[in-house]
């Protein structure tokens, strides 16, 4: 699942619980949306350093 996705099922989640009074889903909605964006930072992340990396092989050629 991507991770515009999972942040929306997180969002989705966290809406219910508030509607609902349910605090826990409503806890859950929050984890799942800080996952999705610590996902999302980690895979941008990864493709800079690819990025430095291939841009160093580059220049060694």
């Amino acid at each position: 699942m991507n991770t515009g996705m999972e942040k929306a099922k997180g969002r989705i989640k966290e809406i219910a619980g508030k509607i609902t009074g349910h605090e826990r889903l409503e806890a859950e909605g929050r984890t799942d949306q800080m996952k999705a964006k610590i996902r999302h930072t980690m895979t941008s992340v990864r493709h800079r350093a690819e990025g430095i990396r291939d841009s160093l092989k580059h220049d060694r050629s």
